[in-house]
């Protein structure tokens, strides 16, 4: 359904339910233009084709609107990690290397919801929901990272999950930011973003004694 076309002035002209979700898409076309805080409460407003009274209706203000876009962009997230770790089938390689691939997939196709996620600059204290879905999220990183660390051979010390998931999440999230994404942030690399992703991760682990020979089954 578009929201841009045949959009009148009239409030009136919304049935009960999707003036929320006209905000929030006006509000995704706006941050995809001038990022989380190029644009006011007024502008999605208007963008939404609605009065500037109109939003009070579903969000205290422009924060509670950032929030609800970003909460929407982690639990999409979520659910792209997910099916792409698929518990770690067909073994943990695999499955890691589909869990980068999504995360740079997601910033790519989705740079609104992304930028909204980490750029918008919403305290998470303040808002729960936000946060449960924000570590929803997370936690299928740092799940992957537990696995990883089951696989340190005998002799090699185990680092902590937590700190593995932290620092590889950070690697993804700067490759994504810098290289990764469908917007004005990318820049021209010799090679894809997936890559050099892999090699960092790979560089990483053996870093750390793990083996890195083992490589996943091409499809």
């Amino acid at each position: 359904m578009s929201w841009h076309k045949n959009r009148g002035r009239r409030d009136g002209g919304y049935h009960h339910g999707n003036l929320k979700e006209a905000l929030i898409q006006a509000a995704l076309d706006l941050i995809a233009q001038k990022g989380p805080a190029g644009f006011t409460f007024a502008e999605a407003a208007r963008s939404a084709g609605v009065s500037p009274a109109a939003p009070y209706r579903h969000f205290r203000d422009r924060d509670e609107l950032l929030a609800s876009i970003a909460q929407q962009g982690f639990e999409q997230f979520e659910a792209r990690l997910t099916a792409a770790w698929d518990d770690g089938r067909p073994n943990t390689p695999a499955a890691f290397e589909r869990v980068g691939k999504a995360y740079l997939a997601f910033a790519r196709e989705q740079p609104a919801y992304y930028s909204a996620m980490f750029e918008s600059g919403l305290p998470l204290e303040s808002n729960p929901s936000l946060l449960v879905a924000s570590e929803r999220a997370f936690a299928i990183i740092r799940a992957a990272a537990e696995r990883l660390v089951a696989m340190a051979p005998p002799g090699v010390p185990r680092p902590p999950a937590m700190m593995m998931a932290l620092h590889i999440w950070s690697m993804s999230h700067g490759i994504a930011s810098l290289f990764g994404r469908g917007d004005s942030a990318g820049r021209k690399l010799p090679m894809t973003p997936e890559d050099l992703l892999e090699a960092g991760v790979l560089i990483y682990l053996k870093g750390l004694g793990f083996p890195t020979d083992q490589r996943p089954p091409e499809h």
